[in-house]
């Protein structure tokens, strides 16, 4: 009788064990789930704004009158030759909006393109967008990355090989360009 209920107990605590993990482990997939839609929608929103301002060396050729389009948003035309991270991207695209934005200082009839005032006002659309899910996908690491410090989830992350996500950083050159577009 006694091997019995050892082996009882032993069933029951491998039961609950393993309950744990599958909790743990289907917490753990939600956050990732969670994070890789925010990743999806963040490059969306980069993408669209890269390809805004991409378009835009089309229009500034012909409003200013430069021959060699190398010299108009040199950030940009560099960005279309490599492959990047989205973090990165939104790096590089804040000097990309400053050098589009010093162009309307340069060259007065910028203001009169329709081209370069709807890719302004978009550019500003697209800045509220990627602030809100950056915030998002901030929240939701921040999370994440607390949750893979806990007991017993520690034990999931250990077993699984989940690593900690990187957040997006805030820049205050950010918060002026969005000045910027809104002038």
């Amino acid at each position: 009788m006694t091997v019995a209920v050892i082996i009882l107990s032993v069933i029951a605590v491998s039961g609950i064990l393993a309950l744990i993990f599958l909790f743990n482990y289907n917490h753990f997939q939600e956050y990732l789930i969670r994070i890789n839609e925010a990743e999806v929608s963040i490059d969306s929103v980069l993408r669209k704004r890269f390809d805004l301002l991409n378009k835009s060396v089309d229009f500034i050729k012909e409003t200013t009158n430069i021959e060699d389009t190398g010299t108009i948003l040199p950030t940009i035309i560099q960005l279309r030759s490599q492959s990047v991270s989205n973090i990165e991207l939104d790096k590089q695209l804040y000097p990309a909006i400053a050098e589009f934005q010093s162009y309307v200082e340069k060259y007065e009839d910028l203001k009169k393109n329709e081209g370069y005032v709807k890719t302004q006002i978009l550019l500003m659309e697209s800045e509220s967008e990627i602030v809100a899910l950056r915030k998002y996908y901030n929240d939701i690491t921040k999370d994440y990355n607390k949750f893979m410090r806990k007991f017993p989830s520690r034990i999931v992350a250990f077993f699984k090989k989940y690593t900690k996500k990187e957040l997006y950083e805030e820049q205050k050159e950010k918060k002026s360009i969005l000045e910027e577009l809104k002038a």
